[in-house]
C-alpha cells in the first residue's frame, strides 16, 4: 500500500488493485503465473511484486517534451535503469534526429512514416530486427508477427530466447510440445512438489499461495537452488489472518544447496537410484516412452565421485531426495532460469522429464512438468507465433488465412541480431516493449552494435537504458498500458494473454491513459504497416486497428488450439489450450512416444581461486525494472553492486566481508580456444550461504561479464548463471580481453558507500 498509494494516489489504488487479476479486469504486467479459477479468487489477487508492477505503470508521474529539453541523451546515459524508470510516464512520441543531442516531439503520422522510410529503403527485409517483449498482448503479438513477415523477415527475437528457450527445446524434443503439462489445480493435488533453480518469494509470489496449498493437502516440497530463499522456508500468507498474526507455513521439507550447474548430475543421480530400487511406471514405459534401455545402460556406470563433485552434496543428501521422489505417486517438478540459462540447460531439463517419465508422471493428476515463465505474456506470444523458428504449418495458415508469401528462412534470434547488428548486417531496431540492452549479454558489445543502426525504435511505456543507447536516429513511441481503457477506433476495446499454464484469458484496464497522445500496441503495429506496406496491402490493417475482434477471428482460423478464439475468452477465467501428452498422452514427436533422454554428466571446471557466478533479481525488481534499493528477503538495503560469496571463501580469497572489488569474468571460447575477460566494477563482498566456490550478483549489472557467445548448446539461451569470475581490487583491471564494464551507467544512486 506505501508503493501503490505513494507513487499512484488512493483514488488510483483502488481503481487498480481491485481489478488486478480480476475476470473482469487486467492481467498482472508481472509474472505468468495463473490464476485461480473465476469465483475462487480473492478480493486482492495479486503480490506484493504485482502491487510495485502496476504502481510503475500507473504512477502519477509524467514525462513531457520539457524533460527531454532539460536532459541531452549524454546526460540520460549516464543514469542508472533506477533512475530513469523513476521519471514517470512517456506522454507523447519523441524523435532523436541524426547528429542531434536531445529528443524532441515528433507527430504520430510522422514518427510513423519515419518507421516506413527507413525500412522500404532497406536492401533486404532480413536487413531489420523486430524484437518482441513478454509484456505484448496476444492481439499485437500476432498482428506484429503478421507485419513482420508481409514485410518479408522472421527476424523475430523475443524475451524467450533469453529465458525459457532452454525449456521450449528440451520439452519439444522429448514430449511433442515445449509448455508445461500441468495446470493449477495440479500443483494442489501433488504428493510432492520440486522447485529447482527458482525463487518463488520473489520471482512469482502467488505461487506461495499455490504451494501453501498443497502442503495443507499433504504435499511434500523439496527446493533445490544454491541459495536457499527465505520464500520456500516459510509462507505467511497475508490473504489469512493467521497467515499475519501467526508462524505461517513451513514449505520445503528438503533443501539441496546444490552446487550451481549441479543439477544434471544431481537428477541422473536420482534416476540412478529410481531404477535401482524399480520405482517405476512400467506400464506407462512399456506404453509411451522410447529410450529407455538406453538410459538405464548409461546410469550403470554412474560415478558418484563425479556426482558429488559436480553437485556439491552427500550421497546421503541425494539419496534422501530420491526416496521423495520413490514415495511419490504424483510429483510435479517446477523450475525456472536457475535451470535454463546454463551452457548444459537442454540436457538438464531432459533430465527432469526423464524422472517424469519414469514415474509416469506426465498426464495424470496431479503430476507434470512446469516451466514457471517469468513475464506476463512470454507463452502467448510464442503461441502467437512470434518466433524466428515458427514451423511451416503455422506459416501455411498464414499465408491461407492472408494471401501474404511468408518468408521460410529462419530469422534471428537475440544473440544472432547482436551480431547482425554489430556486423553491419542489420541496419533497423524495432522493439515493441520490454529493455533490450538492459536484458541482453555482453553489454559493452551489444551497446556497440545498436549504436551501428540507422534507425533504433522503442515502444515503451517509461524510459529504460535502451532509449539512451540508440541508433544514428531513434525513436520511442508511448503505449498505453495494462491497467489503462483502450478506446482504439471508437470503441471500449480488450486483449487477451496466455499464462505459464496456457490459460487464456481477458484483459481490460479501468484507467483513463495518461495521455491523450498514448496509442495502443494494435494501433501502433497496424499503422506502423500502413506506412510500411501501403493502404493498398492485402492484408487490411485499418480493419485490424480498429476492432481487436477482428484480430480474433483471425487468430482462430490461424492459431492452432484456438477455434472460437473470441467467444471462449468470453467465459469467465478464459480457457485453456490443448496439451496433446497432459490431455491425452499423446506425444508428437518423430516416433510418437516420449523420449527418454541420454545426456553425459559434465563437471564444471572452475580455476584455483575463482568463483562461479550466476546472475539474479533482487526482490524489488522485475526483469530489468528496479522498483528500489532493496532487497529485503537476503538483508541488503539501499543498493545494488553486491557479490554474495560463501564467508569461508571470502577469507580464503584473501578478502573481508565489506571489501569493494572488481569482478573480472573470464571466458574461454569453446569453438576457438579465444581466451577473453571482461569487468564489472564496484561491487561490495557480501558474506552469503551458498556452496563454497559459488557466488551470485543481481542483473543487469552484472550482464557484462556474460559473453555474446556464451550459449546453451541447442536453445542458445545466454549461460548467465554460470560465469567463472575473480575478484580483483578495485581500478587494477586494465583490459586484456573483448569488453569491459559500459560505464556502469548511472551509478549515482547505487555506489557501494551507499550501501547500509
Amino acid at each position: 500500500m506505501r508503493r501503490a498509494v505513494g507513487q499512484m494516489g488512493p483514488v488510483r489504488t483502488a481503481q487498480t488493485l481491485l481489478k488486478l487479476n480480476q475476470v473482469d479486469g487486467f492481467d498482472c504486467q508481472g509474472c505468468a503465473w495463473p490464476d485461480p479459477a473465476a469465483g475462487h479468487r480473492h478480493a486482492a489477487e495479486f503480490c506484493e511484486n504485482g502491487a510495485k508492477a502496476v504502481a510503475e505503470e500507473a504512477t502519477k508521474e509524467l514525462l513531457d517534451r520539457d524533460f527531454f529539453a532539460r536532459h541531452s541523451l549524454a546526460d540520460l546515459a549516464d543514469k542508472s535503469e533506477y533512475w530513469l524508470g523513476k521519471q514517470g510516464r512517456i506522454t507523447e512520441p519523441m524523435v532523436l534526429r541524426a547528429g542531434a543531442t536531445h529528443y524532441e516531439p515528433i507527430s504520430w503520422d510522422d514518427a510513423f512514416a519515419t518507421v516506413g522510410r527507413h525500412l522500404n529503403a532497406l536492401d533486404d527485409p532480413d536487413q531489420a530486427v523486430f524484437y518482441t517483449s513478454g509484456k505484448v498482448s496476444n492481439e499485437a503479438a500476432f498482428a506484429f508477427q503478421l507485419f513482420v513477415r508481409s514485410f518479408g523477415t522472421n527476424n523475430m527475437p523475443d524475451c524467450s530466447n533469453m529465458c525459457h528457450e532452454s525449456s521450449g527445446t528440451a520439452l519439444v524434443e522429448t514430449i511433442g510440445i515445449g509448455k508445461g503439462s500441468v495446470s493449477l489445480e495440479d500443483i494442489h493435488r501433488a504428493k510432492l512438489l520440486v522447485v529447482m533453480g527458482q525463487n518463488p518469494g520473489t520471482n512469482h509470489p502467488r505461487m506461495l499461495s499455490a504451494l501453501e496449498e498443497a502442503k495443507n493437502n499433504g504435499a511434500k516440497i523439496i527446493s533445490i537452488n544454491p541459495l536457499q530463499e527465505a520464500g520456500l522456508v516459510r509462507f505467511k500468507n497475508p490473504q489469512h489472518a493467521k497467515g499475519v498474526v501467526g508462524g505461517g507455513t513451513a514449505l520445503s521439507d528438503l533443501h539441496l544447496p546444490v552446487r550451481i550447474n549441479g543439477d544434471l548430475a544431481l537428477l541422473q543421480a536420482i534416476g540412478h537410484l529410481l531404477v535401482e530400487w524399480d520405482a517405476l511406471d512400467h506400464e506407462f514405459l512399456e506404453t509411451y516412452t522410447t529410450g529407455l534401455e538406453d538410459y538405464v545402460a548409461h546410469l550403470a556406470d554412474l560415478d558418484w565421485d563425479q556426482v558429488e563433485a559436480a553437485t556439491g552434496l552427500s550421497r546421503a543428501q541425494i539419496t534422501e531426495a530420491a526416496t521423495y521422489f520413490r514415495d511419490s505417486d504424483a510429483t510435479v517438478t517446477c523450475w525456472a532460469m536457475g535451470i535454463t540459462q546454463h551452457r548444459n540447460a537442454v540436457g538438464t531439463i531432459k533430465e527432469i522429464v526423464n524422472l517424469a517419465l519414469l514415474q509416469g508422471n506426465i498426464g495424470k493428476p496431479g503430476a507434470g512438468v512446469c516451466p514457471v515463465r517469468g513475464h506476463s505474456n512470454v507463452q502467448g506470444d510464442r503461441t502467437m507465433g512470434i518466433w524466428e523458428r515458427v514451423p511451416d504449418h503455422f506459416l501455411d495458415r498464414l499465408d491461407a488465412e492472408f494471401s501474404i508469401t511468408s518468408p521460410r528462412e529462419h530469422g534471428h534470434d537475440t544473440v544472432a541480431a547482436i551480431h547482425a547488428l554489430k556486423d553491419g548486417e542489420a541496419r533497423v531496431f524495432f522493439a515493441m516493449g520490454g529493455n533490450f540492452i538492459g536484458a541482453t549479454p555482453d553489454t559493452e558489445v551489444t551497446e556497440a552494435a545498436m549504436r551501428n543502426a540507422a534507425l533504433t525504435v522503442q515502444v515503451s511505456t517509461k524510459l529504460n537504458r535502451s532509449h539512451v543507447v540508440t541508433g544514428g536516429e531513434a525513436l520511442i513511441l508511448p503505449a498505453l498500458g495494462r491497467s489503462e481503457k483502450d478506446m482504439t477506433g471508437g470503441r471500449e476495446q480488450r486483449v487477451t494473454v496466455e499464462d505459464s499454464m496456457s490459460a487464456v484469458h481477458a484483459s481490460k484496464g479501468p484507467l483513463k491513459p495518461a495521455s491523450e497522445h498514448l496509442r495502443s500496441e494494435v494501433d501502433i503495429v497496424c499503422s506502423t504497416a500502413l506506412a510500411t506496406l501501403g493502404a493498398d496491402h492485402v492484408v487490411p490493417w485499418a480493419e485490424l486497428r480498429a476492432d481487436y475482434t477482428e484480430i480474433r477471428r483471425r487468430i482462430a482460423r490461424v492459431v492452432p488450439g484456438c477455434q472460437d478464439y473470441d467467444s471462449r475468452v468470453d467465459t469467465p477465467g478464459g480457457f485453456v489450450l490443448p496439451h496433446p501428452p497432459r490431455d491425452s498422452r499423446t506425444f508428437t514427436t518423430e516416433s510418437e512416444r516420449a523420449v527418454i533422454s541420454v545426456t553425459p554428466i559434465d563437471v564444471l571446471q572452475v580455476p584455483e581461486g575463482r568463483l562461479l557466478l550466476q546472475t539474479l533479481r533482487s526482490h524489488d525488481q522485475f526483469n530489468t525494472t528496479i522498483y528500489g534499493l532493496d532487497d529485503r528477503y537476503r538483508g541488503i538495503k539501499n543498493g545494488r553492486r553486491v557479490v554474495f560469496v560463501h564467508p569461508d571463501d571470502i577469507t580464503a580469497l584473501g578478502w573481508s566481508e565489506g571489501d569493494v572489488v572488481d569482478l573480472v569474468g573470464e571466458w574461454t571460447d569453446p569453438r576457438t580456444g579465444d581466451h577473453s575477460e571482461r569487468v564489472a566494477r564496484d561491487f561490495r563482498i557480501v558474506g552469503y550461504d551458498q556452496p563454497r566456490g559459488c557466488a551470485a550478483a543481481y542483473y543487469p549489472e552484472t550482464n557484462p561479464l556474460v559473453p555474446l557467445d556464451h550459449m546453451a548448446e541447442g536453445s542458445r539461451t545466454p549461460a548467465s548463471k554460470s560465469l567463472v569470475v575473480r575478484l580483483a581490487e578495485r581500478g587494477t583491471w586494465a583490459g586484456g580481453g573483448q569488453a569491459s564494464d559500459s560505464g556502469g551507467a548511472g551509478r549515482d544512486d547505487v555506489r557501494p558507500e551507499h550501501l547500509s
